[in-house]
């Protein structure tokens, strides 16, 4: 299960980045900007759904040692997705900042 979703998140992402990327008269700072919104939204939607696994997985662990344990490191995953969001939104930031693209 887990191997189709990722498999249907890769393949939408290949299949719709290169039309909302790359246009015909785009320049530089167009291209850079449309591949930061792109980024972001896909990641800002994964770590997003993360989250709220996360919460569901606690809210119905009920105490089963198992299940908290999952809970956990689903918590934990969120928690690492946000701070990878976070970071990449830096480092888009600094190539911005280096190509000198406002």
């Amino acid at each position: 299960m887990k191997k189709k979703t990722l498999f249907s998140i890769l393949l939408a992402s290949i299949l719709i980045l290169p039309l909302s990327v790359l246009a015909a008269d785009a320049d530089a700072a167009k291209i850079v900007g449309n591949i930061e919104t792109a980024f972001k939204t896909i990641g800002t939607s994964v770590v997003v759904i993360g989250w709220i696994v996360a919460g569901i997985l606690y809210l119905t662990a009920a105490g089963s040692p198992e299940k908290l344990g999952t809970a956990k490191k689903a918590l934990i995953a969120a928690i690492i997705g946000t701070a990878i969001i976070a970071v990449a939104h830096l480092g888009f930031d600094s190539i911005k900042k280096l190509l000198k693209i406002e």
